[in-house]
């Protein structure tokens, strides 16, 4: 069955930030076809034991449970600008709510104090941001001087075949995205691409996702 046009603009409406019953419905399709690219992200991020992780762009948050459980006194933070993942991940997390706590937020500027967080991931956001240098400082000042920031995002070539990212998507390739992240004040970056095979957003089959992990050091 082909999507229309409206279909798949709201669906990428919904991918940027879900809202409402529909945007539920996203988060747990999101849920289920990024929990590779998530997983990978949180094994690049070498968590060791108290450390406090952020999350930006968390969705639904079905994956905390593994963060949680990679090591001992684990806090975890997960902040989005979507009002229904927000409900949903605090709901999703209840049993964790000494370990986990949820913010929301307007997409630019992060509630938080200088260098806050061990650790920091993001996975499929980046093609939302608005300014990305200036983001990438941001996320650069709540990180400690110590800690590590993983960049998770699927590759220009790949994502330019789906049918949705042409609504509103900005598309790196891995080039680009380092040429960027070499902008920021960040300093160092190890890059690791990836393949795997996951099922379509609109629901027709199977594809090859290629993305690409940048573990990002200050």
């Amino acid at each position: 069955m082909e999507t229309t046009t409206e279909e798949l603009k709201l669906l990428a409406q919904n991918l940027a930030n879900p809202q409402g019953e529909k945007g539920k419905e996203i988060g747990e399709i999101m849920n289920a076809t990024n929990i590779g690219m998530t997983l990978e992200s949180i094994q690049a991020l070498l968590i060791e034991d108290e450390e406090h992780i952020l999350e930006i762009g968390h969705g639904n948050a079905g994956h905390v449970e593994n963060i949680l459980n990679k090591a001992h006194s684990i806090q975890y933070t997960g902040i989005d600008i979507s009002t229904t993942m927000h409900n949903e991940a605090k709901r999703l997390n209840k049993e964790f709510e000494n370990k986990a706590d949820f913010v929301l937020y307007e997409g630019k500027k992060f509630p938080f104090e200088n260098q806050k967080f061990n650790k920091i991931f993001t996975v499929n956001t980046v093609y939302f941001w608005e300014e990305p240098v200036i983001f990438l400082n941001e996320i650069y000042r709540v990180l400690k001087d110590n800690g590590t920031f993983v960049l998770t995002f699927g590759q220009r070539n790949f994502m330019e075949t789906l049918p949705f990212t042409k609504y509103n998507f900005t598309l790196y390739n891995t080039d680009e995205m380092e040429e960027i992240v070499s902008k920021s004040h960040f300093k160092r970056m190890k890059v690791s691409e990836k393949e795997e095979e996951i099922k379509s957003k609109t629901g027709d089959g199977m594809i090859k996702r290629r993305y690409s992990i940048l573990t990002i050091k200050k």
